[in-house]
């Protein structure tokens, strides 16, 4: 479902999941001022469309025992796509990675570790993501406190561009 074929009831539905994916489809139905089983159609079509990826629990961090986070620059020795699904593959598989980016300027990937202390960063570093034969260099940064890592997307850009 492209997102010009979102009505304002779509985008309604989007917005109360994000802020609450336990809701149940009744309570949702009565949010977004529908029947349930029409709820429950929209939604199966937003998750069918691929629109909603999933649900999961949101942890806390800290209290899982994975009190560092680490942001690591990863540059490349050659660019092309059998190296990106390499180093794709490679990262995808290592559980400490919780985001992966492909960026641009001084680094290629920009990647978010979550590890329990800097001795778990270092075995990470050294055993798994330098041991990926197409990397280069790897800078990190270490966040300090974590002011925001999660929440909902903006949808207001679906608003003005949608069908009513």
């Amino acid at each position: 479902m492209p997102e010009d074929r979102l009505d304002k009831t779509d985008i309604a539905i989007l917005d109360r999941l994000q802020r609450d994916g336990r809701i149940a489809n009744v309570d949702l139905a009565e949010a977004v001022s529908l029947s349930p089983s029409s709820c429950l159609r929209r939604t199966k079509a937003l998750e069918g469309d691929g629109i909603i990826g999933g649900y999961r629990a949101e942890l806390d961090r800290t209290r899982a025992g994975l009190g560092l986070t680490v942001f690591i620059a990863l540059k490349v020795a050659q660019h092309s796509r059998e190296t990106s699904r390499q180093i794709e593959s490679a990262l995808v598989a290592i559980p400490a990675v919780v985001a992966c980016h492909v960026v641009s300027g001084e680094a290629d990937f920009l990647v978010e570790a979550a590890v329990s202390d800097l001795a778990a960063y270092e075995r990470l570093l050294l055993d798994d993501i330098l041991a990926i034969e197409p990397v280069t260099d790897a800078r990190s940064t270490f966040a300090i406190r974590t002011v925001l890592s999660r929440g909902p997307l903006p949808l207001d850009h679906l608003a003005r561009t949608t069908r009513h």
